[in-house]
């Protein structure tokens, strides 16, 4: 099977690395170096790669940004291909390269296949590509929340799919409960909304506005209140277009034009441009016929009545009345007085939705109960299945009578409480379920089942981490791994079994460890060599992958703390030869 690999980074301006690139082989690739040589740094960076948090203090001191690009190998059907393209990803000869920048100032950028994308993106992607362990992975291990997710991981849809169906279920009753609780604990207040809400829709249907009402009345108004003048100019207007039939001798617009499309009429044949002008006049006279018509129809319409103008002022009082409470006009106080309406039928519905709402409150508990119950079997399930395979790996790793199991069990609350019932019992509940789940482990023969924050010291915990690790790789598999001196605390015989256990992953995976152990190094298809320069920094000659008398030296220096030790040079060939005998070298 073709999984994706990461085939290598470049790093500048990191920490104490000035400017190196890190080959990583397909199968296992161990980095090893100095204490304080800048290992860790491989970590980070890959950290970075995946949208892990920027920090300023990671860029080198003098840099005005830190830099690192990776260049990964994706198979045509790799899930994370599909989404990296949506993005607007481009492959470049097969190979995605991903790059993160972290300015000296905390700013931080990411690209991926040649476009900037959101560093959220390649969060998201790592989830399929990559599992990082380290020191802090181990603390992780031991909180009960981690424990449960690693089970939950491990069960597959097993535990999946119900517990899908539980959270939906647990969102709902949530909602439901939410709700129930704002009606009952909020009556009072509820009550005294309602009581306004009515009293200002009764006040507006005493009043019965209709649209636009208060525009019209204003109009109105306006003309009722200047009634004389508005007829005297409407009179003045009509006798200068239409003459005044008291006074023959007077004359008016309409004769005068008339007059003067007569005398052109009377000479159009002779010039077209007269001609023209003759028959614009002629529809000046009859706009100007059409103009005193309406002028003579106003007047006769024009109510002057004072009763007519005392009625609409006292209906624009009233109107007024509802426009200071509800809306900036009748047209905004109608609109609240729909969404008000709602809301009191919302509010006097209050004892039927409690009903409603504590029906389907014991409903989805009852419903809940039953998912909780069948995702409580299927965790002791998986439970007793993984607790099996890891220690089965546990015994690959130097610790044959170790014995690994989980602890599942739940809290009963009182019936009256805030529970779902479980066969029978009232238990506490939570998002993920009843389940308490928490991992044990028993050392040795003899040795009680205990937590395994109390009863594994580092270098079993280390292991316990491993062998867990081993067992998702058959199960759900990630691309590659990243082992950051999980070997701590480990050594001797142990220290060998924890090699030759991650070089049996690496057949199936891309393992990366950083290591201080020369017994895991030796189990690696490449071992990269990190140091520093006499300034302190990492340079591109800084990291280089170690063959044949170069990775002796290093083993040696590993092993004893001299290059040139004769048994330490001894042990180390020892320890290649014996690896590759197991067919890694």
């Amino acid at each position: 099977m073709v999984v994706s690999v990461l085939e290598e980074m470049r790093i500048r301006s990191l920490g104490v690395i000035d400017d190196a690139v890190v080959e990583l082989s397909p199968g296992f690739t161990a980095v090893t170096g100095e204490t304080g040589a800048g290992k860790t740094m491989v970590v980070t960076s890959l950290g970075l790669l995946l949208g892990g948090r920027a920090d300023a203090a990671l860029v080198r001191i003098g840099a005005r940004s830190a830099v690192v690009e990776g260049r990964l190998a994706l198979p045509p059907d790799a899930p994370v291909l599909t989404r990296a393209e949506e993005a607007g990803a481009e492959l470049d000869d097969g190979t995605l390269l991903i790059s993160r920048t972290v300015s000296a100032e905390g700013r931080s950028r990411a690209h991926l296949g040649g476009r900037s994308v959101p560093v959220g993106l390649l969060a998201e992607l790592a989830d399929e590509l990559v599992a990082v362990h380290g020191q802090t992975d181990q603390q992780g291990l031991l909180k009960p929340g981690r424990q449960r997710q690693a089970l939950d991981r491990y069960a597959g849809e097993a535990v999946s799919v119900p517990l899908a169906a539980y959270g939906e279920a647990y969102r709902r009753l949530r909602k439901v409960v939410a709700e129930l609780d704002e009606i009952t604990t909020r009556a009072r207040e509820r009550a005294q909304e309602a009581d306004l809400l009515r009293f200002g829709l009764e006040e507006i249907s005493a009043v019965e506005p209709l649209p636009g009402e208060d525009a019209e009345l204003a109009a109105e108004a306006e003309r009722l209140g200047h009634a004389e003048a508005l007829a005297a100019a409407a009179a003045t207007g009509h006798t200068a277009l239409a003459g005044n039939p008291e006074d023959l001798e007077s004359a008016d617009a309409s004769t005068l034009v008339s007059g003067a499309q007569r005398a052109l009429e009377a000479v159009r044949s002779h010039d077209p441009r007269l001609a023209a002008l003759a028959d614009r006049l002629g529809e000046v006279a009859i706009l100007l016929g059409d103009v005193a018509g309406e002028l003579a129809g106003y007047a006769d319409d024009l109510d002057a009545d004072p009763l007519r103008l005392a009625a609409v002022e006292e209906r624009r009082a009233a109107l007024t009345q509802l426009t200071r409470k509800y809306g900036e006009d009748i047209d905004a106080v109608l609109a609240w007085a729909e969404q008000s309406a709602a809301r009191l039928a919302e509010l006097d519905n209050d004892d039927d939705r409690i009903t409603e709402l504590t029906a389907e409150r014991d409903a989805v508990r009852a419903e809940l109960g039953a998912l909780a119950q069948r995702l409580t079997q299927a965790r002791r399930d998986s439970a007793q299945r993984f607790a099996e395979d890891v220690t089965t790996e546990l015994a690959s790793l130097a610790m044959p009578h170790a014995r690994v199991s989980f602890d599942i069990r739940d809290t009963e609350v009182a019936p009256d409480g805030d529970g779902i019932e479980v066969d029978g019992r009232f238990l506490a509940y939570g998002p993920t379920g009843v389940d308490e789940v928490e991992l044990l482990l028993a050392p040795h023969s003899g040795a009680p089942p205990r937590p395994i924050a109390k009863g594994a010291s580092g270098g079993e915990l280390s292991r316990v981490m491993l062998a867990v690790e081993v067992v998702f790789a058959g199960s759900d598999p990630v691309p590659t791994y990243l082992f950051d001196e999980v070997d701590a605390g480990v050594g001797g015989k142990a220290a060998v079994e924890v090699g030759r256990r991650l070089a049996r992953l690496a057949r199936s995976a891309q393992v990366v460890v950083v290591t201080h152990l020369p017994q895991v190094a030796a189990f690696a298809d490449r071992q990269l060599l990190v140091e520093k320069t006499n300034d302190g920094s990492v340079t591109r000659s800084g990291v280089k992958v170690l063959e044949g008398e170069e990775r002796v030296r290093e083993l040696s220096r590993m092993l004893a703390g001299q290059e040139d030790s004769e048994s330490a040079r001894a042990h180390a060939e020892e320890l290649l030869a014996a690896a590759h005998g197991e067919g890694r070298l």
